[in-house]
């Protein structure tokens, strides 16, 4: 890979794939979206662009170029890119999606609920709600490690935010949100973008998941409405907010907020804690070290809030865990105006995609990039890699307002989980999936062994 040059004037055109007179690169990137990133990078270095129907692309490595498109010059950008265009029906116009004043009102309202005082109190909701699911499992049983990761995170989120509890629900919620992630991934690979309200299918099978989310949330609502108060919570908070001129949010708002905390608070740590379990069954050395700690840190008691700070060696197998398996395994923002990036002239309205997949294996930035070693977040080796090389959270001002939430809850979790089990995988390793998130495919199928006093 290349490394940029400082040039006097920028270049009018930055390398890539030809691809082919109206498909552009399409056929090659839905055949293998990780795949095709990485080989972009490999062969053109770190600024590309290539073609897909519609769209001008140009993909970044460098993180300083990162560092222009997130924070430096910002100010150019929005996220109304190719990604974003398919998912507005179940998003809105809610914190992920949402631009200028609007968004960062909406951003400094939502921001209270993660305080690190607020952390503090979720704290003993994770590790609960995560002995719970333990106390289910029995020694020797084989179970799908993400449909379980993806309750347990659920319930976890409904409860910390919304005060709500989502239990009776829970198996239907991740059967649509399935079959909206299978649509959504299909309309990645698509020529032509099909609007929701065409009745192909796949649009069916989406806009019946979206409705039930939809019914889900108006009934959350309609509960707290039925018994007002501050109950210190997220929605509290959304539901007593006004704007200047006195007036609530509406439904809508209020619809959009609530499912983009919802789905993007459940869903990338499930994702993460999944990968995490999977990674760590084939490290034993990793999972020996992990077991230790959690044994000296945690013993018999559930872990807490004040444990965070010695969990240090469990905090580090969950960053590696995300460098190697980013829940956000693309990031894209679309140009306001014509600009320059690097070396580089940038039209107005083409998109422009930066990939943690791509970017946590650098070999520039990391070590034997493609090995599992939680200890370089420990052993000082990390310190010399830029801020920008590594985002699983994404980074600037719109970094991801719950990552120190997923972060604690991933550390809670995991030790709460190792402490009664140790996880083996009974099946063939994941694939990974790439939709709205990485979701590992097929798996993983993990059989459990319970953990006796001498372990």
């Amino acid at each position: 890979m290349s490394t940029s040059v400082l040039r006097q004037e920028p270049l009018a055109r930055p390398p890539g794939p030809r691809g082919r007179f109206l498909l552009g690169s399409l056929p090659e990137f839905a055949g293998d979206i990780l795949g095709f990133l990485t080989g972009c990078v490999r062969d053109y270095g770190d600024f590309v662009r290539f073609r897909i129907p519609g769209y001008e692309v140009f993909l970044l490595q460098n993180p300083r170029d990162i560092e222009t498109l997130l924070l430096t010059n910002r100010g150019n950008f929005v996220k109304h890119s190719f990604f974003w265009r398919h998912v507005t029906a179940i998003f809105g116009n809610g914190l992920l999606t949402s631009e200028g004043d609007f968004w960062l009102r909406q951003r400094r309202l939502a921001a209270p609920a993660f305080h690190p005082d607020r952390l503090a109190a979720y704290a003993g909701v994770m590790a609960s709600y995560a002995e719970r699911l333990a106390s289910g499992w029995r020694d020797g049983e084989t179970r799908e490690v993400h449909t379980d990761m993806m309750r347990l995170t659920m319930e976890i989120v409904s409860k910390t935010l919304f005060d709500a509890d989502v239990g009776e629900d829970v198996d239907e919620i991740g059967r649509s949100f399935d079959r909206i992630i299978e649509e959504i991934a299909r309309r990645f690979r698509r020529p032509v973008r099909i609007p929701d309200g065409v009745p192909t299918p796949g649009n069916i099978r989406y806009r019946k998941g979206v409705a039930l989310l939809d019914r889900i949330v108006a009934r959350v609502l309609a509960e707290r409405r039925a018994r007002p108060g501050d109950r210190g919570d997220l929605l509290s908070m959304l539901l007593e907010a006004r704007d200047d001129d006195g007036r609530p949010m509406s439904d809508t708002q209020l619809r959009d907020e609530l499912i983009t905390l919802f789905l993007a608070g459940h869903e990338t740590t499930a994702i993460a804690l999944s990968w995490t379990l999977f990674l760590l069954s084939r490290n034993p050395a990793a999972e020996k070290q992990l077991l230790g700690e959690i044994a000296s840190v945690v013993g018999d008691r559930l872990p807490g809030f004040g444990d965070l700070p010695r969990l240090s060696y469990t905090d580090a197998v969950v960053r590696e865990a995300l460098r190697l398996y980013p829940p956000a395994y693309v990031i894209g923002r679309e140009a306001l105006a014509d600009c320059v990036i690097g070396n580089y002239s940038v039209p107005a309205g083409a998109t422009i995609y930066f990939s943690p997949w791509v970017l946590h294996r650098d070999p520039r930035w990391f070590d034997d990039p493609e090995t599992f070693r939680p200890e370089r977040w420990l052993d000082g080796s990390t310190s010399r890699v830029p801020r920008y090389a590594y985002i699983p959270f994404g980074g600037g001002p719109r970094v991801c307002i719950g990552e120190r939430f997923a972060m604690m809850e991933g550390v809670l979790v995991l030790a709460t989980l190792l402490r009664r089990f140790r996880f083996h995988m009974a099946g063939p390793d994941p694939t990974p999936f790439p939709s709205i998130t990485l979701r590992p495919e097929g798996g993983p199928l993990m059989r459990l062994e319970k953990r006796r006093p001498e372990a």
